[in-house]
């Protein structure tokens, strides 16, 4: 049995019509105050349950609604329980950078333990080691094939290069560039204040990027400001052009704008996160994570492989 929260649901039908079957029936209000109530209008009991959401802003609604899907299939006898998120919040809080700071992902992990979930299904985790917070099963979807097949479609005759925005993103782009047949590889070197969030500041490429199409490769765009200094700093250093490719569209603050008037030509992302009309605009493309959702699914339905879903 599949069930959505109110987050994103257009995803949820998605992967719905892919499984060829209906999303729960479910009521879902807020009350005055702000609080949450949920209830499903038929019977769960002995049922392998599957509670999509993706944490969309206002994250923490969308988190505490989860939450409590999770505990109402717990309560009405649910065999087993699979919390889907196709983004998954705090992540980017997976260590402690200064004292006294809490680790939020492990956090998440242990809430989701309480409120009784058995199996996490996430979509490319800012960190890979955030799998170890669960103590359960977690399969980590990657959406690079998705995003390296479009690449592939529309850029394959042209010199490219992939690029990581900083030095922590290296792991990923050299998959990308294994995934592309062995492509140079550079990154961004850039420094970040841990007193200012959402703010740093791009100092130079590393790598050959001059006359090539530049692919430049992160997990999330959040307000922008990261991803569009490293474009102009890869065109400030030669790069024919660049293409930007991110798995999560966050969108925070400034970074329509940002993006749409950044030097990059196109700018890929998937629809693990809802995007609104004003979030759309002529450069960017939204591939859908749905299909890869729905063959995970069917896969932990039926104790298949995950893994074997990321097989060329």
């Amino acid at each position: 049995m599949l069930f959505s929260g109110r987050a994103h649901p257009t995803l949820a039908d998605e992967v719905a019509n892919l499984l060829e079957i209906d999303l729960v029936p479910t009521t879902s209000y807020d009350f005055a105050n702000g609080e949450i109530y949920v209830r499903f209008d038929e019977s769960v009991r002995g049922s392998d349950a599957f509670v999509i959401q993706s944490h969309a802003a206002p994250i923490n609604e969308a988190i505490m609604e989860q939450l409590i899907m999770i505990d109402a299939l717990k309560r009405a006898s649910a065999k087993r329980i699979t919390v889907i998120l196709p983004f998954y919040g705090y992540a980017r809080q997976d260590k402690k950078h200064l004292g006294r700071e809490p680790i939020s992902a492990r956090l998440m992990a242990d809430l989701f333990t309480s409120a009784g979930a058995d199996r996490l299904m996430t979509v490319d985790l800012h960190t890979a080691q955030i799998q170890g917070y669960f103590d359960g099963p977690v399969d980590h979807l990657l959406a690079m094939p998705i995003l390296t097949r479009h690449v592939k479609k529309k850029y394959a005759k042209l010199p490219l290069a992939v690029v990581s925005p900083d030095a922590g993103r290296i792991k990923v782009a050299e998959s990308w560039a294994n995934s592309l047949g062995g492509v140079p590889l550079a990154f961004i070197h850039k420094s970040r204040d841990p007193h200012r969030p959402n703010e740093s500041r791009a100092n130079r490429v590393v790598g050959e990027v001059e006359g090539r199409t530049c692919i430049l490769v992160d997990d999330l765009i959040d307000t922008g400001g990261t991803i569009v200094q490293a474009a102009e700093a890869l065109k400030a250093d030669g790069a024919a052009d660049v293409v930007i490719a991110a798995t999560h569209p966050v969108f925070s603050g400034p970074a329509v704008d940002r993006l749409k008037n950044s030097v990059a030509s196109e700018v890929i992302v998937t629809n693990t996160l809802p995007l609104c009309d004003d979030q759309r605009f002529d450069k960017l493309t939204v591939l859908s994570i749905a299909p890869l959702l729905a063959q995970a699914i069917a896969a932990v339905f039926e104790d298949g492989s995950v893994t074997s879903l990321f097989k060329d």
